[in-house]
């Protein structure tokens, strides 16, 4: 009974109106998930070194060059508003 009470308390905290029959079918996918989870914890993995990825990563990375950017006529013309050469947006901060 707690677990289906976790699973409505996660679906009022996310604003979520589920059905009885969701609940129903979130908890029994949320119990599988959690063995699932249980079962990898028993795996021996002492002998595993940490990695944080399968195969070698490498970072690839274009030469930096610089190239031609837009003028400022070009990079306002979208803007829905601009004035004195800036972009003017509303307000978000008081």
């Amino acid at each position: 009974m707690s677990d289906q009470f976790n699973v409505r308390y996660v679906a009022q905290l996310a604003r979520l109106d589920l059905s009885d029959a969701e609940i129903e079918k979130f908890q029994s996918q949320l119990g599988q998930v959690l063995a699932h989870v249980e079962q990898l914890g028993r795996v021996d993995v002492s002998k595993v070194e940490p990695t944080a990825h399968a195969n070698a990563v490498a970072n690839v990375f274009r030469k930096d060059e610089s190239r031609p950017g837009f003028t400022q006529d070009a990079a306002l013309s979208n803007a829905p508003r601009s004035a004195n050469g800036l972009i003017v947006v509303p307000k978000v901060i008081e």
